[in-house]
């Protein structure tokens, strides 16, 4: 198949087919007589692969790794264990760091009533003052 059948059928751009396997997380494909590249089954799992680890945050660092144990499936999953472990606690600090700034934004939205004119909106002087949504 080609390139454009390959994005359809997994709902990948193009250019990110292209990027990935740039980054050598998708092998490249052979090419046809007519310099066409043509991808097989291999290329759709392996991005459909890529597609959910994308979808659940990871990096491509990490999806590197998950795929080098895919590679060797007779290791222990031990270590795939560990790095889902490191990326829920990534996940974990993230929520954390939204949570916070959530919090930012709800006391900065409490700073002006919708009765003010932009001159004196208490958000804007709270975004120029920086430090007076904190109290």
């Amino acid at each position: 198949m080609r390139i454009g059948q390959l994005a359809q059928l997994t709902g990948a751009d193009i250019q990110t087919i292209r990027f990935y396997e740039r980054e050598r997380l998708l092998p490249l494909p052979n090419r046809q007589a007519n310099g066409y590249r043509a991808y097989e089954a291999e290329h759709v799992e392996r991005l459909l692969f890529i597609r959910r680890c994308r979808s659940f945050g990871m990096s491509l660092e990490e999806i590197a790794v998950l795929q080098s144990f895919q590679a060797q499936p007779q290791q222990p999953c031990a270590a795939v264990n560990a790095l889902l472990d490191s990326h829920i606690a990534q996940v974990r600090t993230q929520i954390t760091s939204l949570q916070v700034l959530e919090e930012q934004l709800v006391r900065l939205r409490r700073c002006c009533d919708n009765e003010r004119q932009s001159l004196d909106c208490g958000i804007l002087s709270g975004l120029v003052e920086g430090g007076s949504t904190h109290s």
